[in-house]
């Protein structure tokens, strides 16, 4: 066996089990909001059970998250949990999302490694995109039109793009070490994303078509997540206030992080609390910019 061929190997089974979060028995979950002006955070709804990776509905009348491998909508003002129906088989992870128009969602998952899908918005059929996996969904491009992923391809993981049609994949970092979490800013230019190519995970952002990449944080946390607000000003991100190198598990003390684009500076936007992998993997924006959904855990 070939180291390349060993080294994607382990990285394989690191990074599924990290994407598959293995909470301890009896942990329960604290699906919140917050409001970014004021600090001020409300619990929406919480569960004894492991939920994940909040995206807030175009119409904000519910937040999606998945449980188990399913995907489940809170409506906000009904209070009330129903599951989006979709073919047994697909076992969703925590990568998912809408569409800039709300129409479709992005997911991740499968009975065989991660794939990437897209369907209704209400559930449905399923249309796999991508041919190789491990592959996770991070963010739709403003116009629709391409879904930026993380791939593990020859035994390392990079950022890709991928048609929302359909159609061949396109690399767009090479660099060594683990590159994450790619999202794009409003207006299409950006793509930001976490990256380990400095020695430590921290906030990055290229251009759309992969060039002239530029360190956006340099500090003594682990930054991972980065997701832009609606109006392109602010750009959250989750940090372990302990170094993981490459890894960002579950059960850890972390703080939500914001970024202020004009200014390039940071701000804690909430105070530490028991989270990691689950909390805030994929875009939960409000739709007017004003709030942001996120999941914090308990272990009694």
């Amino acid at each position: 066996m070939t180291i390349r061929i060993l080294t994607g190997i382990l990285a394989f089974l690191f990074y599924a089990g990290c994407l598959q979060a293995q909470a301890p028995a009896g942990v329960h979950s604290y699906l919140e909001t917050i409001d970014i002006a004021t600090g001020k955070r409300r619990v929406v709804y919480s569960e004894a059970a492991l939920l994940e990776a909040p995206n807030w509905s175009k119409d904000g009348r519910y937040l999606l998250f998945n449980k188990k491998g399913r995907l489940y909508r809170y409506w906000l003002n009904d209070r009330i949990v129903d599951e989006l129906p979709f073919d047994s088989t697909l076992q969703a992870n925590n990568d998912h999302g809408f569409s800039p128009d709300g129409s479709q969602l992005a997911i991740s998952g499968g009975i065989s490694g991660s794939h990437i899908f897209t369907a209704s918005a209400e559930g449905g059929p399923l249309q796999q995109l991508t041919a190789q996996s491990p592959s996770y969904w991070h963010g739709w491009s403003p116009d629709s039109k391409t879904l930026a992923f993380v791939g593990l391809r020859n035994g390392d993981f990079d950022i890709y793009t991928i048609p929302a049609a359909g159609g061949p994949e396109k690399r767009l970092t090479r660099e060594k070490g683990l590159d994450d979490g790619p999202d794009y800013s409003p207006d299409g230019r950006y793509i930001y994303f976490n990256s380990y190519r400095s020695g430590r995970m921290q906030i990055w952002r290229m251009a759309a078509d992969g060039r002239d990449p530029e360190q956006l944080t340099d500090d003594r946390y682990a930054n991972w997540f980065p997701h832009p607000s609606p109006n392109g000003r602010w750009v959250v991100f989750l940090s372990f206030m302990e170094d993981q190198r490459q890894e960002h598990p579950f059960g850890k003390d972390v703080q939500l992080r914001l970024l202020d684009i004009v200014t390039q500076t940071v701000r804690d936007l909430t105070p530490v609390f028991f989270g990691g992998q689950g909390t805030i993997n994929v875009p939960s924006w409000s739709p007017d910019g004003r709030k942001l959904a996120f999941v914090s855990y308990r272990i009694p």
